[in-house]
């Protein structure tokens, strides 16, 4: 058995066990019997078959009064009534966050005059003197060094308006990292494959606590607005989580039970994509097929909505002012052509490509930061990479700004209207066509100097990237790695564009783009890489492609949406099957048995149980010879999590289970509650009492809390089919029996020590670390 891994056995009704009343003093539950301890697995088929007896007490209860009634309606209801609650309350932080971002990220290069807490947009919105030319620039938004020079051109005022950038970066990171050392080190990083793991089953207390979700809703504000390269997407789904499990604990059919939690905290991740992308359909498949471990239908109604109400909440709210729920709305009027889908397949394998070396990079590094006294000082490293990340970002006008702004300018049209350096075409000056139909033109200067700028940029965010993803601050990997698509089918797309114009006579464009016509549509290039590279680097499909067409608008783009997204998984599935969360989660050893893993191997359980041949039999106990004082030395001794209980220990026909943490509360709540129990007494776990003399001190009956059906296998049992079971049981052990006789047991760190050592991993990695 395992000291680290929870073994428990189910909690089964009373009518199963046959409990009687002769001294059974657990006739009535007492606290805490069937809650599990920190950094243990729940076992899936307990919580079903407590829940299962509750509703079916409720249900029985209804029929004798309207109370009764009214109550099992209240509890019917309460499930949609926690998804309205998390829908309301993520929407509502999602808005808050996102005007905060837009604040403090403009903040950094100036102030509003008239309004210090508008943005730089919000600010020349209200202003009366601002040019269609200039809408970026008016009287009331002032950079620092106009404001304390008065200058706004030349060396000095941009010197010192680049130190101010520095400075402000710094101010936030530092800031970031240091509120969630001192009050919550659980609210760094993504918090997606703690997410998964605690979704498969696993207890980490208080990383969904209150304390996580406002240090995380604070410090993502501040981390997101330093500049530094990460988005607040992914932070957002575990904000939402922690919002569902604040709404759990007001409910005990969902604060009692950790199987019925896990629904709603699926449910509250789809509500988190929902508000971070306004995509809804796409946080329910978001749910489904990257975090949820378990999906029953009806979560999959209250994701949807949950998800729906969060959207609508972050509509009215409305904090990207365009009145639109998506974030990069686009609106492209040239369809796309079958020759374009080479350059969409190719910035597919570029996607898979980045997404590969972004993983392996990236896990190196937080490889070394664990192992290394880098790990030490979490407050020097942050300072460190934000120091240079603006120091770098600066000077390029597409890393000073926010990823967000950098990636809507890259999905952009260029219409007749726009003033970007990315649309700085030559014109004819005898075109005469309507605004939206603008035909191929050549590139002017501007958009060759965008060209180099995005080159570097490019690099840049490939680079940096690698060593921002898992500092001590809360960071999402969603917008930098579509960021990096973006930029390079931007790039790809203004190729293809210039091409099309100057070789339309070549036969790849002769039969679809005439001289004169709009044929190439770069802002599709930039769309299809940005999900090309997100899918290379989390493995997505299905839900990547809707969350991009919500995104986006551009729902006639979903074949080429899906070309990129494929081959992106293709390629990076060739090089290894794990996106970055399954990798971070393998890096931090949490036991989460991935349902996509395959087992091809041919053991036997009688090959991974324990006890193995030179280890000290299996710890078990008799089910009516041994004494108080014996069961509290074998607590003492041992550190394991459970314990078979057997007819005798020559015999070893197995009689059921016993959880520890249950017998240790029993035996407690026995001395307190019931005379005559002391150490000598006999523990018994059958109907009757056993035979005993007179002068023999009062027995203690414990048959309550021992599951009479755990679940076993023979130690011929295929491994194949031992893997299958605990993936799709979601078991936390199982027994190893031969014709009824105890022979070892398995447990689910087992299961995954043995799948690492077939693989020639360390199979000791397998630890919460």
């Amino acid at each position: 058995m395992d000291s680290a891994e929870g073994i428990s056995g189910a909690t089964p009704s009373e009518e199963m066990n046959g409990a009687g009343n002769l001294m059974d003093f657990l006739d009535e539950p007492f606290p805490d019997v069937g809650t599990y301890e920190d950094f243990h697995t729940i076992d899936w088929l307990r919580e079903k078959s407590r829940d299962t007896d509750r509703h079916r007490k409720i249900t029985s209860k209804s029929k004798e009064s309207i109370w009764e009634l009214i109550k099992s309606l209240l509890d019917a209801w309460s499930g949609w009534v926690v998804m309205l609650l998390i829908g309301l309350l993520s929407g509502t932080l999602a808005g808050v966050i996102d005007l905060a971002v837009d604040w403090m990220t403009d903040l950094k290069e100036g102030v509003c005059l008239s309004a210090f807490w508008y943005s730089h947009e919000q600010c020349c919105w209200t202003s009366n003197e601002t040019t269609f030319d200039d809408r970026d620039k008016c009287p009331q938004w002032q950079k620092w060094a106009e404001l304390m020079t008065g200058h706004s051109e030349g060396a000095g005022p941009y010197l010192l308006n680049y130190f101010l950038y520095i400075l402000w970066a710094l101010l936030f990171s530092f800031l970031a990292v240091s509120l969630v050392r001192v009050f919550a080190p659980y609210a760094c990083g993504s918090g997606i494959p703690e997410i998964k793991t605690i979704l498969s089953g696993f207890i980490i207390r208080g990383y969904l606590g209150k304390w996580t979700l406002l240090i995380k809703t604070v410090t993502l504000v501040l981390a997101v607005s330093s500049g530094l390269s990460l988005g607040k997407e992914g932070p957002l789904v575990h904000v939402a989580c922690c919002c569902g499990n604040l709404f759990c604990s007001l409910f005990s059919k969902y604060s009692k039970n950790e199987g019925k939690r896990r629904e709603v905290l699926s449910a509250a991740a789809a509500a988190g994509v929902s508000v971070a992308f306004g995509a809804p359909i796409g946080g329910v498949l978001f749910s489904l097929e990257e975090v949820s471990y378990y999906f029953p239908l009806k979560t999959l109604w209250r994701s949807f909505f949950a998800a729906l109400v969060a959207a609508f909440t972050l509509r009215s709210i409305n904090p990207f002012g365009n009145s639109r729920l998506v974030l990069f709305y686009v609106e492209y009027h040239t369809p796309w052509y079958m020759a374009e889908l080479v350059p969409f397949i190719l910035l597919g394998v570029f996607g898979g490509l980045w997404g590969r070396l972004f993983i392996r990079a990236n896990i190196a590094w937080c490889r070394r930061r664990k192992t290394t006294l880098l790990g030490k000082y979490p407050v020097l490293e942050v300072i460190a990479v934000t120091g240079i990340t603006a120091v770098l970002a600066f000077p390029n006008p597409y890393t000073r700004r926010s990823t967000s702004e950098l990636i809507s300018e890259l999905f952009n049209d260029c219409g007749a209207l726009e003033s970007s350096q990315l649309c700085d075409y030559i014109n004819n000056p005898n075109m005469s066509r309507p605004v939206d139909d603008i035909p191929d033109r050549p590139a002017g200067p501007g958009v060759y100097t965008a060209l180099w700028q995005l080159a570097l940029a490019l690099v840049f965010k490939i680079l940096i990237t690698i060593f921002t993803f898992g500092m001590k601050i809360p960071s999402g990997l969603f917008i930098p790695s579509m960021a990096v698509g973006a930029i390079a089918g931007r790039i790809v797309g203004i190729a293809v564009e210039q091409m099309a114009y100057h070789h339309h006579d070549w036969i790849i464009f002769k039969s679809w783009c005439r001289p004169g016509a709009d044929c190439v549509t770069p802002g599709l290039y930039a769309m299809v890489g940005a999900a090309a590279c997100l899918g290379g680097v989390t493995r997505m499909t299905v839900s990547l492609v809707v969350i991009m067409f919500e995104l986006t608008g551009g729902l006639e783009y979903i074949v080429p949406l899906m070309a990129a997204a494929v081959t992106s998984k293709w390629v990076a599935d060739a090089f290894g099957k794990e996106g970055i969360y399954e990798s971070h989660i393998q890096l931090n050893g949490y036991p989460y048995l991935d349902v996509r893993d395959e087992f091809t191997h041919r053991t036997l359980a009688t090959d991974v149980m324990r006890p193995r041949r030179n280890d000290p039999p299996l710890a078990v106990l008799t089910q009516d010879t041994t004494t108080v004082e014996d069961v509290e030395t074998l607590i003492k001794d041992t550190d394991y999590n459970g314990f078979p209980v057997v007819v005798s220990r020559e015999s070893e026909r197995l009689i059921g289970f016993v959880q520890r943490r249950d017998l240790t509360l029993a035996i407690k709540n026995a001395r307190q509650k019931q005379d005559g129990v002391v150490s000598s007494s006999v523990v018994y776990f059958t109907e009757d009492a056993p035979q005993m003399q007179a002068s023999n001190p009062q027995p203690l009956k414990l048959r309550r809390i021992l599951n009479l059906s755990p679940f076993t296998v023979t130690d011929h049992t295929p491994m194949e089919t031992v893997v299958d079971i605990f993936r799709k049981l979601g078991l936390r052990q199982c027994l190893v029996t031969r014709s009824g006789r105890l022979l070892g047991i398995i447990t689910k760190k087992d299961v995954l020590r043995h799948m690492a050592q077939m693989m020639n991993q360390d199979p000791e990695s397998i630890m919460f670390n």
